[in-house]
């Protein structure tokens, strides 16, 4: 029988722009929704690409921990800028998928990134 899916809580995370759950966890499965570069305290999205790509990975590194999971467990991600990616992921490489960000909601959004990882 399958595992109930529940989603992904915690006071620190990011609000999401529509109806859907920042995380789903199902089994030992996390599922990040897409990020946004804004922060979660103020709302407000990072100036640049490099300044929203390092948020975004706070934010899914954010959802992580408060799935019990965290970045070293990350299964896919879908990344931009190849050197923040590579500050916050080290030697770990994920899988990963690039889409475009035009018609995603907000004003400046430059990168939108998910991920998919395990809880160990």
């Amino acid at each position: 029988m399958f595992d109930q899916a529940q989603p992904v809580t915690a006071g620190n995370l990011p609000a999401p722009v529509g109806p859907y759950s920042p995380g789903m966890i199902f089994g030992k499965l996390v599922f990040v929704s897409g990020q946004a570069g804004r922060d979660p305290a103020t709302g407000h999205l990072a100036p640049d690409v490099t300044a929203q790509t390092e948020q975004v990975l706070k934010n899914i590194a954010a959802i992580l921990q408060a799935a019990g999971s965290g970045m070293p467990h990350v299964l896919r991600c879908l990344p931009k800028m190849n050197e923040v990616y590579s500050r916050a992921f080290g030697a770990h490489r994920p899988a990963r998928t690039t889409v475009q960000v035009a018609g995603l909601p907000g004003d400046g959004l430059l990168v939108e990134i998910d991920a998919v990882a395990y809880i160990p």
